[in-house]
């Protein structure tokens, strides 16, 4: 028996060790759907793709600033990371695959010299997870470490302080996620980025478009482009046209001057070979011009400090190549650089300021005004100007301080038919600022007192001398909605003034200004316009321009908002550079109608369900205008049953606006509304009674 013992021990020991294996084999195969138990990986934000955030300026930056510099906070600095710009998102589809996020966040060294201030925040499927508090320019780099166990959806936000969004130069630092069994993750863009055209071609027939009433003071000269679509060639002509006016019944370009005060009623028809359409234009000789929101282009947006007369005359070519023109877009407008500047390395903007008389003289680019004016005139469109009442102009151009009567005297009789004037270093000359910084704004609030005069006494003086002038000057404000201006806009003369601060190509900018517009709307009307700033679709820019940064969905809303505010609608595209979508966006003459319409009500938010905000808009005809818009991250998908709410009655036909077509009736007592309205996007309707 003791000779088969080692044997047997042996054997045993065999048997024990297959065993154990086996057993090993199973429970590793039972653990593997464990997310305690399974492989765990890192994974570096800055390997992700950052092209799916959205931000408040520039474009999201991998291992680099939004200007494009090595990361350093509170002079620290770092190799890798996600540079951004508040306000910003980015969206990171974790699907429980994630245990951790880590990361030190903080404002970038930079802007130094500014008072950035910005909160970052971390949510996780829909809850705050961590939230930094308010951080400014020098504090340290704050750690976060949060927990993503179970969680589907991460969303890195980034918040501006309260004090704006200016120079918030942001940037996730050292950031990483801890992953299970998954080397990497993706980002999302709930918004879709492929355009889609919703306007249908206009018909070959004719159809009158544009302004359906013009207003002119008396003596001044008359120019006014009668707009049609349908195919070409095309004549016009007018009945009962005061005889003071002549129509070219070629071009349908009314032209004339001396007007006594009164209304005018004129029958105008357009033919061609499909057909005749007809229409009437209501002449209101008066005290008040821009009776319905001036519409047309300007340099800015696109071209800024590169700007010429060569590039003017090319837009203002473009507008009337591309139809525009057809649609009733009439203004080409010249913003900063026509002037002179003080300290540009560019010899093309050099020299004089102003002559020995004080006249002003425009740059070596713009060499003849006049000539400028009237090629824009003879291509029956209108020109506009840009000054500001500091000593300078935002880009350190020679602005109108103690030469408003010369400028004024020289923008009528260079034949400009509207004046933006920029509040830019008035801010200086109130606040007693040195005179050589040009870009300073005042941050003062004047809503009081010496205050309020303060605020509005330089726009009061060059209002009532463009009034002196021998021609109608549309009046643009520009001083960025401080002092609640359009409460006093008017008195000043002005014909529209702006609400907000600028405008750029992103949804955050979008968004803030749209939800800030029902504060100023009972101020809107016939001559009296609230201005959210231009349009930001098509090539923009700034002087290197791009496709406009807003998805599709956001353009259509933008357009629909700015429609529904009845504000100016000024392009800031290149003209050259238009393509299919813009075009449908620019060229859809029903929901410009409700941008001009002549009662000249701007639309309010009546009703708000979550993210979905209803605006409504009174129309001359007892119809309204209705845009269903959503400004969440979701489809709305809904049944809607509150069209009582919305100041409806009766039995009413739906027409959607940019498919240009009936969709059906609707009792208000008892009808339901279908609504699938896309993230970011707009449903825009109108209700008309039916008969």
């Amino acid at each position: 028996m003791k000779d088969m013992l080692p044997d047997n021990l042996e054997h045993f020991k065999r048997l024990i060790k297959r065993s154990l294996t086996t057993l090993l084999l199973i429970s590793g195969a039972m653990l593997s759907g464990s997310p305690s138990q399974a492989q765990t990986n890192t994974v570096w934000l800055d390997q992700l793709d950052l092209s799916a955030a959205t931000q408040g300026y520039g474009v999201p930056k991998k291992n680099k600033t939004v200007d494009g510099r090595a990361f350093s906070i509170a002079g620290r600095t770092f190799e890798r990371g996600f540079g951004s710009h508040a306000v910003s998102m980015l969206t990171v589809l974790t699907e429980g695959k994630a245990r951790s996020f880590s990361a030190l966040v903080g404002i970038d060294d930079e802007v130094k010299g500014q008072k950035p201030a910005a909160e970052f925040v971390i949510n996780g499927d829909g809850k705050q997870l961590w939230s930094s508090g308010v951080m400014h320019l020098g504090d340290a780099a704050k750690p976060c470490q949060v927990s993503l166990e179970g969680i589907k959806k991460v969303e890195l936000v980034v918040n501006d302080g309260g004090n704006g969004d200016y120079y918030d130069h942001v940037e996730w630092v050292d950031a990483k996620f801890e992953t299970i069994g998954v080397s990497t993750l993706k980002t999302y863009d709930p918004v879709p980025s492929t355009p889609y055209v919703l306007t249908p071609k206009p018909s070959a027939s004719p159809k009158l478009t544009g302004a359906k009433v013009f207003g002119v003071r008396p003596g001044s000269p008359f120019q006014h482009l009668v707009t049609a679509t349908g195919s070409k060639p095309m004549t016009f002509t007018a009945i009962n046209l005061p005889k003071e006016l002549k129509l070219d019944s070629r071009t349908g370009l009314i032209t004339g001057g001396a007007l006594k005060a009164g209304n005018y009623t004129v029958t105008i028809k357009a033919k061609n070979a499909k057909g005749v359409a007809q229409r009437i234009l209501r002449i209101k000789c008066g005290d008040r011009i821009a009776l319905t929101p001036p519409m047309g282009w300007n340099s800015w947006n696109c071209f800024a400090h590169q700007v010429s007369a060569d590039k003017v005359k090319r837009a203002a070519h473009a507008m009337v190549k591309s139809g525009l023109i057809d649609h009733g877009w009439t203004y080409i407008n010249v913003d900063d650089f026509w002037e002179n500047n003080r300290d540009s390395k560019d010899s093309s903007l050099r020299g004089k300021l102003r002559d020995e008389a004080g006249n002003i003289v425009p740059n070596s680019r713009f060499k003849d005004m006049k000539g400028l004016a009237d090629a824009i005139h003879g291509m029956g469109l209108k020109i506009g100007l840009y000054s500001s009442p500091g000593p300078w102009t935002c880009g350190g151009c020679v602005g109108s301080y103690e030469h408003e009567q010369q400028d004024a005297e020289a923008y009528a009789r260079w034949g400009f038919d509207y004046l933006k004037y920029d509040w830019c270093s008035y801010g200086n000359v109130i606040d007693g600022m040195p005179e050589n910084d040009p870009y300073k704004v005042s941050s003062l609030s004047y809503r009081g007192g010496d205050r309020l005069n303060t605020a509005i006494k330089p726009f009061k003086l060059m209002g009532d001398l463009l009034r002196k002038q021998p021609r109608d000057i549309v009046f643009s404000v520009c001083q960025y909605g401080m002092s609640d201006v359009w409460k006093w806009g008017d008195s000043v003369n002005g014909n529209c003034w702006r609400t907000t601060n600028d405008i750029t190509d992103t949804w955050t900018s979008v968004k803030n200004i749209a939800l800030a517009q029902d504060r100023s709307a009972p101020y809107a009307k016939p001559g009296n316009w609230n201005d959210p700033d231009m349009l930001v679709v098509g090539q923009v820019g700034w002087g290197n321009t791009h496709p406009s940064k807003l998805k599709p969905d956001e353009q259509y809303l933008h357009i629909s908002l700015w429609s529904l505010f009845a504000a100016p609608l000024l392009i800031g595209c290149d003209m050259e550079k238009l393509d299919a979508f813009t075009l449908n966006l620019l060229t859809n003459d029903e929901v410009i109608d409700i941008d001009q319409d002549p009662l000249g009500k701007q639309a309010t938010c009546v009703q708000t369900i979550g993210d979905l905000r209803i605006y409504v808009k009174q129309l001359e005809d007892g119809s309204k205008a209705v845009g269903f818009c959503n400004f969440g991250l979701e489809q709305v998908d809904m049944t809607y049953h509150d069209l009582a709410k919305l100041g409806m009655k009766g039995r009413l036909k739906v027409r959607d606006l940019w498919r240009q077509k009936d969709i059906g009736n609707v009792d208000v007592r008892s009808g339901n509304l279908k609504l699938k309205v896309p993230a970011h996007g707009v449903l825009l309707y109108k209700f008309l009674p039916k008969v």
